[in-house]
């Protein structure tokens, strides 16, 4: 048996959708309290920031906007650290 058939052999294996899910990205709705679900659904996917990667590359930015964006941010950042310790 040559490499390239070894390889679509390993290329033929189909997977369930569920195995291959994103970890955190299930929630179980229990005594259809459907609410209550989607409030742990949408917390999971707010603390693995699937929402703001999304957005993030929704678009296309170039990179000297992204170190742009960058370092206005870490810039707030101090200032906003700067204004703590002046208030104290």
């Amino acid at each position: 048996m040559s490499k390239h058939q070894s390889k679509s052999n390993n290329n033929n294996q189909r997977y369930n959708k569920s195995e291959i899910g994103l970890p955190g990205s299930k929630v179980e709705v229990r005594n259809n309290d459907i609410t209550k679900a989607m409030r742990k659904f949408k917390r999971r996917i707010q603390e693995d920031g699937i929402l703001q990667e999304y957005r993030e590359r929704q678009y296309y930015e170039k990179p000297s906007l992204v170190r742009k964006k960058a370092k206005a941010a870490a810039r707030s950042r101090w200032l906003k650290k700067l204004s703590k310790l002046n208030d104290n």
